[in-house]
């Protein structure tokens, strides 16, 4: 076999196999996208949870606990959110109720009991901060989501819950554009919005609607 000959028949291979491997590029490129966008969803899918469940127990009471004394000082803020305090702008809300006779969990996972508690109040909120520790010249995956709540001598902790949150948003669903919910301003709706990312190029909103079921 010539040299020509060979030169021709490589250059036969590279028309016929070439689109191929393109094709199989752009399929494994596709594949890694879409693992990486249904990796965002199942972390935004457990922070919208965490959010939500920390908002439908705003404002409890525990009927025993209760005294005409205390009655007249329960006039706390329940649910307090703060505008654009955090990173890209994003919310913050911290929540507020008593510790009940049942077994409720805070936002990491622990067992609110009375010495997780401040004035039998159980806090737990979520805010969005900037990646610690980068090394210099490596990407910012987005925010990282952070978890407040009350250590077992009662003072307040944060903890990172996970990263590639671009901004949170929390809007209430109603006329009033207070952000201080009073303990008898009644049952509130808010709309939490969840703007993941992966860093590059995945860009992705998550959205869901939470009711209060304590305040009255």
């Amino acid at each position: 076999m010539s040299l020509l000959e060979c030169l021709v028949g490589f250059a036969l291979c590279l028309i016929l196999v070439g689109p191929l491997l393109k094709n199989s590029g752009e399929l494994i490129a596709k594949q890694i996208e879409l693992e990486k966008t249904q990796s965002l969803a199942l972390e935004a899918d457990r922070a919208l949870e965490l959010i939500g469940r920390s908002i439908r127990m705003a404002g409890y009471r525990n009927a025993p606990t209760l005294s005409a004394k205390r009655m007249e000082k329960s006039k706390y803020s329940f649910i307090q959110i703060q505008k654009g305090v955090g990173f890209q702008s994003s919310d913050s809300i911290m929540v507020k109720h008593e510790v009940s006779r049942g077994v409720d969990f805070d936002c990491i996972g622990n067992v609110i009991t009375q010495e997780r508690s401040k004035q039998n109040l159980a806090q737990h909120g979520f805010m969005v901060d900037r990646q610690a520790s980068i090394p210099k010249g490596m990407r910012v995956n987005g925010g990282s989501l952070i978890c407040q709540s009350l250590d077992r001598q009662g003072r307040l902790q944060n903890t990172t819950l996970m990263n590639g949150i671009n901004r949170l948003s929390i809007e209430p669903i109603q006329a009033s554009t207070q952000t201080v919910v009073p303990s008898d301003a009644g049952a509130q709706t808010f709309r939490v919005k969840l703007e993941m990312t992966d860093g590059a190029k995945i860009q992705r909103i998550f959205e869901r609607t939470f009711s209060t079921r304590n305040l009255s």
